[in-house]
């Protein structure tokens, strides 16, 4: 009978520690399972009055910034104004997957404050957010050319974000022929690892 009482007890006692170790995680030290791994499949329709949507076939050959975001996302409007920078700037291709979010809502955002998405994709269901690892708006990630993810920014990108994690990371991508292995980034640079591995990035798929 004992038994009946100690199992619901040791779940508890797990999740309320796992609960614990996650509070006391910043943003940046999140884990992603998804870094040094290729983009999940997917293929996922255009925004309302787009015309074209976004998949994973679409991500290979170029380096890109793959953003999240949604007309109800606060945080996602406070770096609106960046994205649009980098899209007119020609900085990096940015593709955008709407998370979420109502047709009609997204596409009045859009509309309003201007599109920076070379593509985008409507996410309704959340699934490739889910598939992603996404688990807030906004998420940012740069794609390399082999379609996987070499690096993932959690919330509003800022211009220091832009000019001390993002753009090295691109621009080490962009010139790289295995000459250099690795790029040292700031510690506020929002990454799993702090030591950006080029060369594990860049080698052949098996």
């Amino acid at each position: 009978m004992r038994f009946k009482f100690i199992i619901p007890l040791l779940l508890f006692t797990g999740v309320v520690t796992a609960l614990g170790v996650g509070l006391t995680l910043k943003p940046g030290d999140l884990p992603s399972m998804m870094i040094n791994k290729e983009v999940p499949e997917f293929d996922l329709p255009p925004l309302l009055d787009r015309e074209r949507g976004l998949a994973s076939s679409d991500l290979a050959g170029e380096v890109r910034l793959v953003n999240f975001f949604a007309s109800w996302c606060i945080a996602c409007r406070a770096e609106h104004p960046l994205l649009n920078r980098i899209n007119k700037q020609g900085i990096v291709p940015v593709y955008g997957i709407n998370y979420k979010d109502k047709p009609e809502d997204a596409k009045a955002w859009l509309d309003r404050l201007g599109d920076p998405y070379s593509r985008s994709g409507a996410d309704v269901p959340g699934r490739v957010g889910i598939d992603w690892g996404v688990y807030g708006l906004p998420e940012t990630f740069i794609v390399d050319r082999e379609s996987r993810i070499v690096y993932r920014h959690i919330g509003a990108i800022s211009a220091a974000d832009l000019d001390d994690c993002i753009l090295p990371v691109i621009e080490t991508l962009r010139a790289s022929a295995l000459a250099a292995t690795s790029i040292s980034l700031p510690s506020f640079c929002q990454r799993t690892n702090r030591q950006f591995d080029l060369k594990s990035n860049l080698q052949t798929k098996s």
